[in-house]
């Protein structure tokens, strides 16, 4: 999972030394990092939330860490990779011969993370047949598994995670809504890279080291203009993505110099205007060439409205208020006259 890294001081070794491989020191992230501090020493449910490759893994490990169950199982699960007829017996397992292909008895996770600690990661991907079983679990700590009638009492502290909007999900009844509120105990929302910039500086380092160490390759510089561009970009991807690139830049480095992995900023093709004349001829001289540069197409992806970031409506509507007709099967050499003053 993308990963969150911090190189500390030593006013912060100790607690370092909890958060494991998490880097950066922005505002946005020790706000996070004294949520977890806070519920960490409690059993509460935790709810980990934020946009893919931001780190929720890492959270829920240093949750762990902090933990009076540190020491005790850490056991994870993916609830978007496990097929349907395979989630209920990987969660609670199952006896031999509970069904099909069923030839041995199964440990589930829920068994496995007894004194420890369970981490549910995307349970926004749970399906609705099991989501029942998991609140039950939540609320009286016991379930059976598969095929046995044998009650199994258990202590498991859960932490869950998603990049869903599970209030959202809960009002189109797409995800139990008793559920959604048993797991909201205490909600942390990770922020996206975009809004942590002080720390995409040592992030980016962190990176360089570690990728340089793991493919021998000696990176000695990093140019301001590739740091800039690190800088700059928006990172929808978050640290998963940044941790990506850095990789693909390690190996494609040359002479200890790390190259710029990003694509190159994607240009418009809307041809410039003049800088004369008032603002709505320069408004009105913008929509013309737009027009004659998507061969009259208003809508569609290639359509003069895509083409200067405008929904088809609004463009339509702005070319009525300027007095520009809409074309009709007309030559583009005659737009030019169809503006009426």
């Amino acid at each position: 999972m993308g990963g969150i890294a911090r190189p500390w001081s030593d006013e912060h070794n100790e607690r370092g030394c909890q958060f494991d491989q998490i880097v950066g020191s922005s505002p946005a992230l020790e706000s996070v990092l004294a949520e977890v501090e806070r519920v960490a020493r409690t059993d509460s449910t935790v709810l980990v939330l934020g946009e893919t490759g931001t780190g929720k893994e890492l959270i829920a490990h240093g949750i762990h860490n902090l933990s009076a169950r540190r020491g005790r199982p850490f056991v994870k699960l993916n609830c978007a990779a496990i097929p349907f007829d395979l989630l209920e017996s990987e969660l609670f397992g199952h006896e031999k011969g509970a069904f099909t292909g069923a030839v041995a008895q199964k440990i589930g996770r829920f068994e496995m993370a007894d004194s420890g600690t369970l981490f549910l990661d995307e349970i926004g991907d749970l399906p609705l047949a099991l989501q029942p079983k998991l609140l039950r679990v939540l609320q009286e700590q016991e379930f059976e598994r598969l095929g046995s009638g044998r009650t199994h009492h258990i202590n498991v502290r859960l932490v869950a995670a998603t990049h869903r909007d599970l209030a959202q999900m809960a009002a189109r009844n797409e995800f139990r809504s008793d559920l959604y509120y048993r797991l909201n105990v205490f909600p942390i929302l990770i922020p996206p890279l975009r809004e942590r910039g002080e720390d995409i500086c040592q992030l980016v380092e962190h990176f360089v080291e570690v990728f340089s160490k793991r493919l021998g390759r000696r990176i000695e510089q990093i140019p301001e203009t590739t740091m800039n561009a690190f800088i700059a970009y928006h990172w929808p991807g978050n640290v998963r993505e940044l941790q990506n690139l850095i990789e693909r830049a390690v190996i494609r480095s040359d002479d200890g110099v790390l190259p710029n992995p990003l694509p190159p900023p994607q240009r418009t093709s809307i041809p410039r205007v003049a800088p004369q004349g008032t603002f709505r001829e320069h408004e009105v001289a913008l929509i013309l060439q737009t027009l004659r540069a998507a061969g009259g197409l208003i809508g569609g992806p290639q359509g003069a409205a895509a083409r200067l970031g405008l929904k088809r409506t609004t463009l339509l509507s702005k070319m009525k208020s300027l007095g520009i007709f809409r074309p009709r099967q007309r030559p583009m050499s005659e737009f030019d006259q169809e503006l009426t003053t």
